[in-house]
């Protein structure tokens, strides 16, 4: 039996629900954590072994690019966090209805770009 689906292939023309959003931005985020954990594991290390090595990277994270890279970290990971937080109230059983499943991702969307104003505000001045 052939059925005729229609095929959209322009990706452009979908709208994903904030819950969906919510979500792949959630997995996006924990991806992005990884990555970021290599730049935030080598200035640790790197600053440890002596006086010198300290200074270099002191010097380092005061460049726009560190801030930026710092910012992006710590934007991440409050997402990553308020999204975890969202899902693990989720799994004890709230917030599954639609409209409180629109609304939790919503708040969850917006409480994540105030906290990363106020991050960026934070770094950099």
């Amino acid at each position: 039996m052939k059925k005729q689906r229609p095929v959209n292939l322009d990706l452009s023309t979908i709208s994903f629900p904030a819950p969906a959003i919510a979500s792949i931005l959630h997995r996006v985020t924990g991806v992005a954590l990884f990555f970021a954990l290599v730049f935030v594991i080598w200035a640790w290390a790197y600053s440890l072994q002596d006086q010198q090595s300290f200074d270099f990277v002191k010097t380092l994270m005061t460049s726009h690019l560190a801030k930026f890279i710092a910012w992006g970290t710590i934007t991440v990971l409050i997402y990553h966090l308020v999204g975890g937080i969202r899902h693990l109230i989720m799994d004890m059983g709230h917030w599954e209805e639609l409209k409180s499943g629109n609304l939790s991702a919503k708040v969850t969307i917006a409480l994540w770009l105030v906290l990363a104003v106020l991050a960026g505000v934070w770094i950099w001045f």
